[in-house]
């Protein structure tokens, strides 16, 4: 594990996983780059928030929320969040 860690500038592993498998499994999920992809979970969460609120989806709402990690990404805090927490799994792990 130490020669992964070497191989990606001395990040520990879990730290590298933590900050990288949101947005990838995001992604995964249909919330894409240039918007919600067709016949994705993120269309199915999308169709079924609009139907509860009447046909829109709300502002601040977890899709949307979603949404707009897609496609801006994560924060720099939540990357540091992410990455703390990443560093205290793999600190334990050892």
């Amino acid at each position: 594990m130490e020669a992964v860690a070497a191989a990606i500038g001395g990040a520990p592993l879990p730290t590298v996983v933590a900050v990288t498998a949101a947005p990838l499994a995001l992604g995964a999920m249909g919330f894409t780059g240039t918007g919600i992809a067709a016949a994705s979970i993120a269309a199915k969460m999308m169709s079924a928030a609009a139907i509860a609120n009447g046909g829109g989806v709300a502002a601040g709402s977890l899709v949307a929320t979603l949404q707009s990690v897609g496609v801006v990404g994560l924060s720099t805090s939540t990357n540091i969040i992410l990455g703390t927490v990443g560093a205290a799994v793999g600190a334990m792990s050892t």
